[in-house]
């Protein structure tokens, strides 16, 4: 499946996804965050592009319950952009079967963008289909994009020089201070490491973040990420930008 260019030159976003795992620190079931799937998607469609939701592996999705404005937890409550996606049969179908990244062309989009959510930790760090795609759109000279958890990618993902893609830029991704509230909320260690500080072991590479949990996104050329998911609105907006409306 891939997307196709129309004749009135519409920009095409590709989105793209964890597929469900297993937290290995918690044992819970986890996957991608509703907020930095919908919060971007409404951004791109507001503005006329066309978005096609994918996942590494294809199939069907699971988000963190957490990230359900519908869990019990309420943690999400306020997330009315995500409760509508939800609530919306036509949108929900977007996440219930998605293509695979193997059947898609990067020539077919103008920019790529990589949701966060805890199931990134352990399914886009190591995953070489994830490195070659956010590596292929950015060596081609397209938008690409990483919202929170999922920048783990960036600290593996080499250009073809051999050269780290973040190499001399600068750049976010979930902080620490972030981590520590989410451990304390819990009561437990959630993640098998945290990206500031695996960020920060990085030769000649600028990672900072701003406040906890502020929406705070950052363009470095054809790089765009996102702190966490208040950032999502905001990283979308950088790419919107940078395609130039």
């Amino acid at each position: 499946m891939s997307a196709t260019y129309d004749t009135l030159g519409t920009k095409k976003v590709l989105i793209v996804a964890s597929n469900p795992a297993v937290s290995g620190q918690t044992g819970w079931p986890i996957g991608f965050w509703w907020a930095e799937l919908v919060h971007p998607y409404w951004e791109f469609t507001e503005h006329g592009y066309q978005v096609d939701i994918a996942s590494p592996d294809g199939g069907p999705l699971r988000a963190d319950s957490w990230s359900d404005p519908r869990d019990e937890s309420k943690y999400s409550a306020r997330d009315l952009l995500s409760l509508g996606f939800i609530g919306s049969p036509e949108h929900a179908a977007l996440v219930e079967q998605t293509p695979a990244l193997a059947g898609l062309r990067r020539e077919d989009y103008d920019a790529v963008l990589l949701v966060g959510g805890q199931a990134p930790m352990y399914t886009f760090a190591d995953d070489p289909r994830v490195h070659d795609l956010v590596v292929s759109f950015y060596e081609a000279g397209k938008i690409t994009a990483v919202v929170c958890h999922s920048t783990a990618v960036l600290l593996k993902a080499r250009l073809s020089t051999g050269e780290l893609l973040v190499k001399g830029k600068t750049w976010t991704g979930f902080a620490n201070s972030e981590e520590d509230f989410a451990d304390a909320y819990v009561g437990r260690r959630i993640q098998p490491f945290r990206i500031e500080d695996e960020a920060r072991k990085l030769a000649d590479t600028n990672f900072i973040v701003q406040g906890r949990f502020r929406p705070h996104a950052v363009r470095d050329g054809l790089l765009i990420t996102g702190q966490q998911q208040y950032s999502g609105t905001a990283a979308a907006r950088l790419v919107i930008q940078a395609l130039g409306q």
